[in-house]
Parts: C-alpha cells; sequence; structure tokens
C-alpha cells in the first residue's frame, strides 16, 4: 500500500500526550507540509502559529477550556506540549477549506514523523475577542482572519485508538 494512502487510515486523533517537547525540526517539518496544503486559486489564505512556550500554551489552553464549558483543571489539549493554531484570510473565498486543509496535512506530517495530534475546536471563538487580535498584532499579523483550529502535538501518551469501521453506503459511482 501507498505510504500515504497507509497514514492517512492509520492517523488517529490522540488524546493523551507525554510531556516532552518534540524536536524543533519535526516540529519545523509539519508546520512545512502544512504550508503546501492544497488552496483556493493559490492564495495561501490559511496561516500558522506555532506555541512552543508552555506559559502561553497553558494561558491558551485555559482560554479554550472556559469557552468549552469545562471545569477548572481540565486541559482541553490532552496535556500537548505544541499547539499549532491555524487562521484563514476571511477576505478570501475558500479561506475555511484553505485552513482545514491546512489542518489534515499537520496531523498527517504528525503522524508520519511518529508525533500524535488531535483537531481542538474553538479558535474561531478565540480569535473574536480583543485579546487574541492584540496577539495578532504583536505578532505583525494584520487584517481579518478566523481561527479555523488547534493541531495539538506531541508524543502520544499510550497506544493510538482503533478505528471505528467504516460506514457502508458513503460513496456513489456514476460510471
Amino acid at each position: 500500500m501507498n505510504d500515504i494512502i497507509k497514514a492517512m487510515q492509520e492517523r488517529r486523533s490522540i488524546r493523551r500526550f507525554k510531556p516532552d517537547m518534540p524536536a524543533k525540526a519535526d516540529i519545523e517539518q509539519v508546520l512545512e507540509a502544512g504550508l503546501y496544503a492544497a488552496n483556493g486559486r493559490g492564495k495561501q489564505a490559511a496561516i500558522a502559529i506555532a506555541v512552543t512556550n508552555k506559559e502561553m500554551r497553558d494561558r491558551i489552553s485555559d482560554i479554550n477550556r472556559r469557552i468549552g464549558g469545562w471545569e477548572e483543571g481540565f486541559d482541553p489539549f490532552y496535556g500537548a506540549p505544541v499547539i499549532i493554531i491555524v487562521l484563514a484570510d476571511k477576505e478570501c473565498s475558500t479561506y475555511m477549506y484553505d485552513g482545514s486543509l491546512m489542518m489534515g496535512n499537520l496531523m498527517l506530517a504528525a503522524h508520519s514523523l511518529g508525533l500524535g495530534s488531535i483537531w481542538i475546536h474553538r479558535a474561531r471563538e478565540e480569535f473574536e475577542t480583543e485579546e487574541y487580535k492584540k496577539l495578532l498584532a504583536d505578532l505583525g499579523i494584520s487584517g481579518e482572519w478566523e481561527g479555523i483550529g488547534h493541531c495539538a502535538l506531541g508524543y502520544a501518551d499510550g497506544d493510538a485508538p482503533q478505528p471505528a469501521p467504516r460506514k457502508d453506503g458513503r460513496v456513489f459511482w456514476i460510471e
């Protein structure tokens, strides 16, 4: 079987991470793969913010937890030491798709390097707040951006979950 298709079939969302920080070179490879995601009309409307600073990572986790309505102490990023935030330029008509494709590339690249990942939502709500708009400004990012998702990244703490059986009746042919 082709290695890429095999990775697509084997990649799973990881919900328990070791605290060990992945090598920066591996994080850079994951980010590079995200930059090569398919995108509408070649606009490359999605960007990524890699968060490896533990204090900032924990702050983002706490804000995400509050938006999600969980109890204090819950980590919606499951202990992952790296958070890659994907945003997309709202002025591009394909921004949601472009950001989603970037997320997919990030997760597949992580899997190919022996890292675990999971897509965590609520980035849209985060980047509607003044605090997050200021974060973008502090990073020199201007424009109208929508948070697409967080790719929580790190080493899995335990085995990957088994895949759910695929539902029948989801492929149709016109020959």
